[in-house]
């Protein structure tokens, strides 16, 4: 389906800032921005902080760090909805005036001890309307708001995910839309804020779905038109669970901890219930292009692991060398004990390792004998390499390597071609892996020629003699 072109679009994304900027909340925000992007609209961004013991500024600031990460950028805002509570209020105050509303003084015990009865007698509850036609006055003492609900008929509309939707007004009953503290209720202030910053699609999460009837009849009282829906699916776990905390990365910054880019997660996201035929890699030149809700799945969406790293390692063979350097820097400076700075070795190492890792933390720790001046020895490799029969042979290459006067692969290649000529019998890779050993502590690297050459004249050669000093004697 398609919007208007008379109409500007303008979709809004409104986290609760109340910690981190959880994966299904930026899947949402993703949504809204790519919707907006695509039909040359705008993008909101408003905190809905209202709830005071939750809500705080370091939350905020990690929801706008976590977006600005992904490359999400909003046109307005961010506006706080605990800076509109007068418009709320204006808006109760309003319905109260139009008779769209009421006071009900019915306290909480009375509401559950008629709940409780009406369950009992094996009927569905809703606000039993007792204060509905009392025409109670502001000085009737505590009290709450109920916006007055029709007897009958369906608060209907047609979602761009789900399609037909709607519930019948019955089913909703009167339902509170401001508190006895004073304090108007969500669905109440969301309406309000919507309704007044023009909001034109509502994109959300299908959670959200069984309050649109409700939110429907609030336009309606407020002589306004809703917007157009969309709920898409929430985000589940392997084997469909709940994401969770203790099992699943779950929020934004889990993910950029531990090693991934944001082109790759934004990528990934966006897959996340939708799709484009057969395509699997877009840029946000293209999700901003492509983007429909008519191809949104009804269903939750699983969060595919495997199809997260293929992207990443997809978008690390493809980023420019300096980028990934800079991006890198942080991971290898968590491999050591200082700072980390670009140099040209060490885009000569990136250029070995890019293919090797597929987040920035496995090409971190693949590269910790670069990063560090000391290396920590694999006793297993130590054991079945660095043995009394390899003693000379690594000698003398330690000689030769020593004495080069210019430091590459070929050079390099001469020195072990020579040692290898000297002992018959004695194969490459017999002899790479006790150097492997000696210049990372293990046995995984790039190519022996490419790593003394990436590692340096002085480090190889002090780090083989350190070895050397390893080999138990004959």
């Amino acid at each position: 389906m398609v919007h208007r072109a008379s109409t500007p679009v303008r979709t809004r994304f409104a986290p609760s800032p109340s910690g981190f900027l959880h994966l299904g909340s930026a899947r949402t925000a993703l949504f809204n921005w790519a919707y907006a992007r695509r039909h040359g609209g705008k993008l909101i961004l408003r905190i809905e902080d209202t709830d005071a013991e939750r809500s705080t500024r370091e939350s905020e600031q990690a929801v706008l760090e976590g977006l600005a990460w992904l490359g999400i950028d909003w046109d307005e805002g961010p506006l706080r909805q605990s800076e509109r509570s007068d418009r709320h209020l204006d808006a109760v105050e309003r319905l109260l005036a139009s008779g769209r509303a009421y006071r009900c003084r019915c306290t909480r015990f009375e509401l559950e001890e008629r709940r409780t009865q009406t369950i009992a007698a094996g009927n569905k509850w809703t606000y039993d309307g007792v204060c509905r036609d009392l025409e109670l006055g502001d000085d009737c003492g505590p009290h709450t708001v109920r916006l007055r609900l029709p007897a009958e008929g369906e608060l209907a509309w047609n979602d761009l995910v789900y399609g037909p939707s709607g519930q019948d007004a019955s089913e909703i009953g009167d339902r509170i839309i401001r508190r006895s503290d004073g304090q108007p209720l969500y669905h109440l202030a969301v309406v309000v804020d919507d309704l007044e910053m023009g909001i034109t699609h509502v994109i959300r999460g299908a959670d959200h779905h069984p309050n649109t009837p409700l939110q429907i009849a609030l336009y309606r009282a407020l002589d306004a038109e809703p917007p157009t829906f969309a709920h898409v699916p929430l985000i589940v776990g392997s084997g469909g669970k709940k994401l969770s905390k203790r099992r699943d990365s779950v929020s934004i910054q889990d993910f950029e901890r531990d090693g991934f880019l944001p082109d790759a997660l934004r990528n990934w996201l966006i897959r996340i219930g939708w799709s484009c035929g057969d395509e699997e890699v877009f840029s946000a030149q293209q999700i901003c292009e492509k983007f429909d809700l008519a191809s949104v799945s009804r269903s939750s969406a699983q969060a595919d692991a495997d199809k997260l790293a293929w992207l990443n390692q997809h978008y690390i063979k493809e980023m420019p060398n300096s980028l990934l350097v800079e991006a890198l820097l942080p991971f290898f400076s968590r491999e050591t004990s200082q700072p980390v700075t670009a140099s040209p070795e060490l885009g000569q190492l990136v250029e070995l390792q890019r293919e090797r890792g597929k987040t920035l933390v496995e090409i971190a720790r693949l590269s910790h004998w670069f990063v560090n001046d000391s290396i920590d020895y694999e006793q297993k490799a130590v054991d079945k390499h660095l043995h009394a029969a390899i003693r000379l042979p690594l000698q003398e290459l330690h000689e030769a390597l020593a004495k080069l006067t210019t430091w590459s692969e070929v050079s390099v290649s001469g020195c072990f071609d020579a040692v290898l000529a000297r002992h018959d019998g004695l194969k490459m890779g017999k002899l790479a892996q006790p150097v492997r050993v000696a210049l990372t502590g293990g046995t995984v690297s790039p190519g022996i020629f490419e790593t003394l050459t990436v590692l340096g004249q002085a480090r190889s050669v002090a780090r083989i003699a350190a070895a050397l000093e390893l080999i138990p004697s004959a």
